[in-house]
């Protein structure tokens, strides 16, 4: 005898009652244990939220019950997926207008070539071939479309005159790699844009880096897949950036960087200014000896990077005077990330001295993380504002390092952390022996002004009365 259709309808209100209490009850002990977890290892709802759902998949009666109770928590707490968060596009707007540094007559040893719509030679690429190890070439302001271009000299310096010369790759690329490829000789390049480099591999890049010496100094690198990219273990290879923006790069995919420094033996960054990273970081690099002086690492409104900074294998690492900010879109809770694929340098050091990192992520995340293994340390006279913590987890230096809210910044709604009359109170120290003391700080934008005396408060920032003058 078949159940009247009134009790079966009572059966299945009560079936779907108990499946909305079930549901409710996994959202609510995912949220507490998304909680929990992100106390004890810094990783936002948003993170969490996102490994669950991939542990879900192909578990249809779990994706069934636990998927619509994670949606409502993912509501609650504001936290897009990351399919979600990259369904939203990532614009790139149009090349900043900019000034090239002014070209002081030097004397060169070797030929000049000049290139330009007026010289002899007409495009990037014949001076490329043509030059030779000594010269210099000097290339006039202008835009140069798809003048791509590899250079394997011994010693080069090439160089932008009359005011900024701006490279759009329009598609094009040397040898499937960048804008330009850099080989194994000793380079120093001023006053270029590198803009748009895309290839099929995802690796496209402004410059390519691949072995020698390479100073970059007064560039901008906008739109490319990579800003800089170096390749392979190089242990002898040297990158210096000096007073340069690198903004909007990356592909989308976390692989692609403003900055990629691969497995080098020194790189050094200083007065530049690193910004919205599409989903990569702002800054990666593998070099055994990392100096990152006086600069503005702010991923801002509309940026998604992953890391603010990522030293994935360790080395020396020596940050002094930047500025970090991490965004509301980020991938990744960590701001300054040392060690997260395994230590294989000889030496694995980490100093941050006078440092201010804004974390502007809701539910906050990791200032610094180190694994154990670490051999040293050493945080000095850092200003932290915004939620957040530290994961060090071995015995580690932390000297007078302060926490803020926003009160204590000028105008923090517009990126101005200057410290306001309340951040006057946290006063700089003098610490331990070993740790770096400020002797200038980054002024935007990709400027370096000396200071006229010693430290006066925690963070990047000093008052203005300390800036020596232009």
């Amino acid at each position: 005898m078949r159940a009247p259709a009134a009790t079966k309808n009572k059966t299945t209100g009560r079936w779907l009652r108990l499946c909305a209490v079930l549901a409710l009850c996994a959202g609510l002990a995912l949220a507490a244990l998304g909680w929990w977890a992100y106390q004890r290892i810094g990783r936002t709802p948003g993170e969490l939220m996102d490994y669950a759902e991939r542990r879900l998949q192909g578990h249809t009666k779990l994706e069934t019950v636990a998927l619509p109770a994670l949606g409502l928590v993912r509501d609650w707490l504001d936290a897009p997926s990351i399919a979600e968060r990259r369904r939203t596009p990532f614009v790139i707007p149009p090349v900043p207008e900019g000034t090239a540094p002014a070209v002081t007559e030097q004397p060169t040893a070797g030929k000049v070539w000049r290139v330009g719509p007026q010289e002899a030679l007409l495009s990037i690429a014949a001076a490329a071939k043509l030059a030779r190890s000594g010269d210099t070439v000097e290339v006039q302001a202008g835009t140069y479309r798809g003048d791509v271009a590899v250079w394997s000299q011994k010693q080069l310096t090439i160089r932008a005159v009359g005011g900024r010369v701006r490279l759009v790759a329009d598609g094009r690329s040397a040898q499937g790699k960048a804008i330009w490829v850099i080989r194994n000789g000793d380079f120093d390049i001023s006053g270029f844009d590198f803009v748009g480099a895309k290839v099929a591999d995802k690796n496209g890049a402004g410059i390519r880096f691949e072995g020698g010496r390479l100073r970059v100094a007064h560039c901008l690198f906008w739109g490319n897949q990579n800003g800089i990219l170096t390749i392979g273990s190089q242990p002898d290879s040297q990158l210096e950036v000096v007073s340069s923006e690198f903004g909007y790069n990356g592909d989308g995919d976390g692989q692609s960087h403003n900055i990629y420094v691969g497995r080098i033996g020194r790189f050094s960054i200083t007065g530049s200014y690193l910004h919205h990273a599409d989903t990569g970081h702002l800054l990666k690099s593998r070099a055994a000896v990392n100096e990152v002086l006086y600069n503005r690492l702010t991923d801002e409104e509309g940026g998604r990077a992953s890391y603010e900074m990522d030293f994935p294998n360790g080395g020396v690492v020596r940050l002094v005077g930047n500025l970090v900010q991490q965004g509301r879109r980020t991938e990744n809770s960590v701001m300054v990330s040392f060690g997260a694929e395994g230590l294989v340098h000889p030496r694995n050091t980490l100093e941050l001295a006078s440092n201010t990192l804004v974390n502007d992520h809701p539910h906050g995340g990791t200032f610094v993380r180190a694994p154990p293994g670490t051999e040293r340390v050493l945080l000095a006279n850092n200003l932290l504002a915004g939620r957040g913590g530290l994961q060090i987890p071995m015995e580690h230096t932390d000297f007078n390092s302060r926490t803020a809210d926003w009160s204590a910044f000028v105008q923090p709604a517009r990126y101005d952390y200057r410290l306001s009359d309340r951040g006057m109170a946290l006063a700089y120290q003098s610490g331990p022996a070993e740790a770096a003391v400020p002797s200038a700080q980054y002024v935007h934008p990709l400027q370096v002004r000396r200071l006229n005396g010693p430290p006066a408060v925690v963070g990047a920032l000093q008052p203005d009365t300390l800036l020596a003058r232009p």
